[in-house]
């Protein structure tokens, strides 16, 4: 079967009225609406012109596909269904729509179709089938159409490539993404932006910086990088906690004119509040021309996640009076702005209206923030009840929670059957190790807590430690707890003792009692005093000129920001969340600490 032509090449038709088949034609490809485009198709029947015609039937087909706002994907279906002999390019406009759409599992169906009515797909099927794939996050589809690509010859060209790493990409698979992009012969800015988003996206900033960097000094002259580029660019900053770095990026963007997109604006409200700077979070909040639901959420949760509970409700009001609808992500952010300002009412409140008023079905997410309201509030025996009761059923990270709740308000009985339902549902994980080693040590059962940690080295249980980054000299340096590898160990530990001197004159006693281990009150302090945060604030404070922001930024979700001159009271600015901080010490050391 000889592939059709697309609509811009179109013979002179063949039909009992063809000046009826060039007039319905013509309007097609000016048609915006579903109900004016059902009035084309009815005015060609009544003129004799059927879908049998081919040229009718693809152009139809067409322009449904490519109708902005509705849902055209029912009626085109339908009008495919009676086109007698598809040729591949009114398969691949189906293909195209369904993978475009909220529904993108017809189009692997359509593409079996083709296959059994000996249709050969051509280079434009396979990017459309990928896409699809991506969207379903199904690795088993994607992986037989790639190998269904270079079964057909069509794994060399370049869209069908740069469609493959964007699915590897979005399956996780970012290892298998970057392994294609090397052995591409040719790279155009998408191969780049795909490469480096997904390694964004997938929690490895580095590999996304350094791959940025290849990118703009390419040795054919580099690649000007767009504003895709930069959000993926900001993305990684914003893990890494690079606000250098990202502030350069942002000032691209402005220079190039692609601040005023609202995406753009949304990945730098997200960027500056993931880095602690919410004052400039709220600037280009401010000054977008174009305010979207994803814009006031990227805010709400941004304040949300730097303590600023209150401020982040009252935006979330700002955004009702708007007449916004919010979305379950939005709504995430204000239960979790409810959980970290203790306002277990308004909590549930808002719970409740998520379902009565917004008609949004809350979600595990959701289960698990009114588990931790409940759970800082110290009503643990509530929280365990609430699990219980939840139309859900429970996963593990909902009764880590109630874990980490157990451990911070000394509820053995609770904690010892939550870890139980987490050995069956998670076995290994090395945080509930932690969590419940805390808990016995909070309660001063420490021979359990030495026969938890022996357990835990004998089945060969292991987790990162937590460690702390300081962006300096456009480079980021890392520190753990302990830290003496770094070139200026020596002057750090130096300045880490004068530290302690000077808060100790300024009337500053250590709280010994947050460190959980059964060793003496001296050693106590000197494992508080080598935290892998404070080793950072002492290379900072080494490094830089009075006055200076300085910027911690931690692998266990804190970012701590303080200036050079005010370092003798950094021990009030350091807000930890004693849920995350709990696991800062390698889980090879005796001693666990919390701030």
């Amino acid at each position: 079967m000889q592939p059709e032509r697309g609509p811009s090449a179109v013979a002179q038709p063949t039909s009992s009225n063809p000046a009826a088949l060039r007039r319905c034609i013509e309007l097609l490809q000016t048609c915006k609406s579903l109900p004016r485009l059902k009035q084309i198709h009815a005015h060609a029947v009544r003129h004799g012109v059927t879908l049998g015609h081919h040229v009718l039937a693809k152009h139809l087909v067409f322009a449904l596909v490519s109708l902005p706002a509705a849902d055209p994907m029912p009626y085109a279906s339908s009008v495919f269904a009676q086109v007698p002999a598809p040729g591949v390019f009114s398969y691949n406009t189906m293909i195209r729509g369904y993978a475009e759409s909220c529904h993108p599992r017809p189009a692997l169906d359509v593409h079996r179709l083709m296959l059994a009515a000996d249709v050969p797909p051509d280079s434009h099927t396979y990017p459309f089938l990928l896409k699809a794939c991506a969207k379903l996050l199904s690795l088993r589809d994607g992986e037989r159409v790639h190998c269904r690509s270079v079964k057909d010859g069509h794994d060399a060209c370049i869209f069908v490539q740069n469609t493959l790493l964007h699915f590897y990409a979005a399956c996780g698979l970012f290892e298998s993404a970057h392994k294609l992009f090397e052995r591409m012969s040719h790279r155009n800015l998408i191969s780049w932006n795909s490469v480096i988003n997904g390694f964004a996206i997938n929690g490895r900033p580095n590999e996304a910086l350094t791959l940025f960097r290849e990118m703009v000094a390419d040795e054919d002259g580099g690649i000007e990088p767009d504003g895709f580029t930069m959000v993926s660019l900001l993305c990684a900053c914003a893990e890494l906690g690079a606000l250098a770095l990202g502030r350069r990026s942002h000032v691209y963007l402005a220079k190039r004119g692609l601040d005023r997109n609202p995406h753009v604006g949304n990945a730098l409200i997200d960027f500056y509040a993931k880095c602690g700077s919410i004052e400039e979070a709220y600037k280009v909040f401010d000054k977008m021309d174009e305010r979207t639901v994803v814009s006031w959420t990227c805010l709400i949760v941004g304040l949300a996640m730097n303590g600023f509970g209150e401020e982040s409700l009252d935006l979330f009001h700002a955004m009702e009076r708007e007449r916004l609808v919010p979305t379950e992500i939005t709504l995430v952010g204000v239960l979790y702005a409810c959980s970290h300002c203790g306002l277990v009412d308004d909590g549930f409140r808002y719970f409740n209206r998520m379902t009565r008023e917004y008609g949004i079905v809350p979600k595990m997410e959701h289960y698990g923030c009114m588990v931790d309201l409940l759970g800082r509030a110290g009503l643990v025996e509530e929280a365990h009840s609430y699990i219980m009761n939840m139309p859900l059923e429970p996963n593990a990270v909902i009764w880590r929670t109630l874990l980490g709740a157990c451990a911070m308000h000394k509820r053995l009985a609770i904690g010892e059957a939550v870890w139980a339902r987490l050995v069956e549902l998670d076995p290994g994980h090395s945080g509930d190790y932690v969590l419940l080693s805390n808990l016995y040590a909070a309660v001063g059962q420490w021979g359990i807590v030495h026969k938890l940690r022996r357990s835990m080295l004998k089945g060969g249980v292991k987790k990162m430690p937590g460690h702390s980054l300081v962006e300096l000299g456009n480079r980021m340096h890392e520190f753990v707890m302990g830290d003496r590898s770094h070139p200026q160990s020596q002057q750090i530990y130096e300045m880490l003792e004068e530290i302690a001197t000077r808060l100790r004159l300024e009337g500053y006693m250590p709280r010994t009692t947050n460190v959980l281990a059964d060793i003496e009150e001296e050693e106590k302090e000197t494992a508080l005093n080598y935290h892998s945060e404070r080793l950072a604030i002492a290379f900072a404070l080494l490094n830089t000129a009075p006055g200076t922001p300085i910027r911690i930024v931690k692998n266990l979700r804190v970012t701590v920001v303080f200036s050079q001159q005010d370092y003798t009271a950094f021990r009030i600015k350091i807000q930890i969340d004693c849920h995350a901080e709990v696991q800062e010490s390698d889980v090879a050391s005796p001693i666990a600490v919390k701030n």
